[in-house]
């Protein structure tokens, strides 16, 4: 497309245009030019913690959370439970004294008179979270020690939430602070989607997950994160090593996030040099064949097993167990020439080529995609388990559904896997702006469909913006909404919203190239980090050159819609030859750029695009295009790249 040079051709014609412009209108446009174009300020932090160009600032600083846990997972006939005792060490890095610390009690959730039980819908929702009488966290006790003072503490528990009061302030910029904590909890069967336990032929599969008590975030920008859990928004963690043990009975295979430290205590001497090929394989490596899942050879082990794995530089972990993993893996190559790990555990049920023995070469292809495009896989490991979990993710570990097959559970994977780079690499909060993870996680989904094994489930005729626009017209909510306000059947905007305007920015806005630098330039200075929303809207304007807050605005802090139309065409003294006289108007309350697609009688056809900036004094604007002949027709967004609520008056003649 070419961007059309117009200035020279309005010269002289002032009474044309406003003849032009005066055309009728059948209706009111609603659009304001101030109100989309007036100045913005984002907020700011103070003490140069954030800096105007999008970046960590001068300043800026964030808290750690160091964990040792030891967990055993114990199955009865009665329930099955699991029990811990972690230690975390956390060091305030702000210049704050801290009164008391915050952690989360995740488990809790579960818990009959959770608020979370309370506020779900009497028809259920996705998450259908309504308590079982034995969930939720029993807290067995809490010590701390600081600075060699060692004590006991009983905690203040509200909810999913726990406080514990220090005796003295625990000092800022660098202090260090130890817990321990020794707790249980029965596994939910249905963990809000999220975690869980399900039956299989061959025994349960457990899938843990918001399993150990961990410290809530305290940032430069609200102190102590404690909004509470309460099923659709998911968490905000702190960063940190995790070095952590699993007791389970020997005859389960335990995998989970990071490295297993020692394979030689918990594998047969088969299971150990597969392993060792499987980390050295680009094809798929069996580790547990199906035909071995059951067989006492695979398990030669008794009573139980203690499984040891470490992740450095992590905001989370999760694990699974279970007597009926086929288990396998092969090797991930990195654009550093560094090597990991994709690993798949699953049951005999979700077997198959179009099902879950894909599923490794699924998870491998999405970790070197996204590596390659926008930064690179930081861990080891990744394992995709098969269970009762739709699809959740956390570092080095996803749960995807059991029964998915072909696209449907490529796109699970890649959607899952993708999470670990937003929030687990950029590390945002999604408790409280779930598009900044869901949305920009969405939207990388597109490019690894679209590469993977030459676009096998790449569907390149999807138009999103079509749904989007039918979605916008009865929008409630914008989508700085925290996820518990925004309604159940409207959240899915946090993906397909964002994702659509992560688009529109780069292939009507800004291009390929000025989005991409910009997009990996937020990523490259926020991984690892907590950005706000404000950074990334300062980032992309900063990077691109470009002042984006006209789109910022209402996309993401409205329900504008985007309606734009053809008003009218008149010829240059009526006479074609001289030009065609082409005035669009907006009709609704959003602005964007246009692409006008022209085709005249005697054939020729192009595409112009007209910068936003068009709107910036009004809604309507008139422009001679240098025709030769007769317009036979116009479109405005022909690729249907715009959530246009009223594509009717996108065409003239109007059909």
């Amino acid at each position: 497309m070419r961007y059309l040079k117009i200035t020279c051709l309005l010269s002289g014609l002032g009474l044309l245009l406003t003849a032009a412009t005066a055309s009728a209108q059948t209706d009111t446009p609603k659009y304001n030019h101030n109100d989309v174009f007036g100045p913005i300020t984002w907020p700011v932090t103070g003490d140069g913690a954030r800096s105007a160009s999008g970046q960590p600032g001068e300043h800026y600083w964030q808290n750690r959370a160091d964990y040792v846990i030891k967990a055993s997972l114990n199955e009865t006939p009665q329930d099955t439970t699991i029990t811990g005792e972690v230690e975390i060490t956390y060091t305030n890095n702000s210049p704050d004294n801290l009164d008391h610390l915050w952690l989360q009690l995740d488990q809790n959730l579960f818990k009959p008179g959770s608020r979370g039980a309370a506020t779900t819908p009497i028809e259920g929702d996705r998450f259908d979270v309504r308590g079982f009488s034995r969930g939720g966290y029993h807290i067995q006790s809490v010590s701390v020690n600081y600075k060699g003072d060692n004590y006991n503490v009983q905690p203040v528990i509200t909810d999913a939430r726990m406080q514990v009061r220090l005796n003295k302030p625990m000092e800022g910029k660098g202090e260090k602070i130890k817990l321990k904590i020794n707790y249980s909890f029965s596994i939910p069967f249905y963990g809000a989607d999220r975690m869980g336990r399900k039956k299989f032929k061959a025994g349960y599969v457990y899938e843990i997950a918001e399993w150990y008590p961990r410290m809530c975030v305290y940032d430069d920008v609200e102190g102590w994160n404690t909004l509470p859990y309460m099923g659709l928004g998911e968490f905000y963690c702190e960063y940190g090593d995790f070095d952590y043990y699993i007791t389970a009975p020997a005859n389960m295979t335990v995998v989970g996030s990071g490295d297993l430290e020692n394979p030689g205590q918990v594998l047969s001497d088969v299971q150990q040099k597969r392993y060792e090929e499987m980390r050295k394989s680009d094809k798929t490596v069996s580790v547990i064949t199906a035909d071995e899942v059951g067989k006492p050879a695979t398990h030669p082990f008794k009573g139980t097993l203690t499984w040891h794995f470490k992740m450095q530089n992590t905001r989370d972990v999760a694990w699974a167990a279970s007597t009926a993993f086929i288990w396998d893996g092969a090797k991930v190559n990195l654009p550093s020439g560094r090597k990991c790990i994709a690993q798949s555990a699953y049951p005999a049920e979700s077997a198959g080529e179009h099902a879950w023995s894909r599923s490794t070469e699924y998870l491998k292809a999405s970790m070197e995609i996204y590596s390659d495009k926008y930064f690179e896989y930081p861990w080891n490991s990744a394992v995709n388990v098969s269970g009762v979990a739709l699809g959740m993710e956390y570092p080095g570990a996803i749960f995807c559904l059991s029964n998915l097959k072909d696209g449907g559970l490529f796109g699970d994977i890649t959607h899952e896997i993708g999470h670990n780079w937003f929030p687990m690499i950029v590390g945002s909060n999604e408790r409280k702006y779930m598009w900044m993870d869901e949305g920009f996680n969405t939207f990388i989904n597109q490019y690894s469909t679209e590469k993977f094994n030459n676009g096998e489930y790449f569907n390149a005729k999807g138009r999103p913006a079509m749904g989007i626009a039918k979605f916008m017209k009865g929008a409630r909510d914008p989508l700085m909404t925290a996820p518990e306000a925004m309604g159940l059947n409207d959240y899915g905007q946090y993906y397909n919203k964002t994702s659509l305007g992560l688009d529109m920015l780069r292939n009507v806005v800004l291009g390929p190239d000025r989005f991409d630098y910009a997009f990996n330039y937020y990523i490259k200075h926020w991984a690892f980090k907590h950005p706000l929303p404000y950074d990334f809207f300062r980032a992309m304007n900063d990077a691109s050159g470009e002042d984006l807050n006209w789109f910022f605005k209402p996309w993401f802090f409205t329900t504008w819609k985007i309606d734009q139309a053809i008003e009218s065409v008149k010829y240059v003294n009526d006479n074609a030859a001289n030009g065609a006289l082409i005035t669009l108007v907006n009709k609704e309350k959003m602005a964007m750029p246009v692409d006008l697609k022209i085709t005249q009688a005697n054939g020729k056809s192009e595409i112009i695009r007209l910068p936003v900036n068009i709107w910036q004094r009004n809604g309507t604007w008139t422009f001679i295009y240098p025709s030769t002949s007769a317009i036979q027709s116009l479109e405005i967004d022909p690729d249907r790249q715009l959530p246009d609520v009223e594509r009717r008056n996108n065409v003239w003649p109007v059909k």
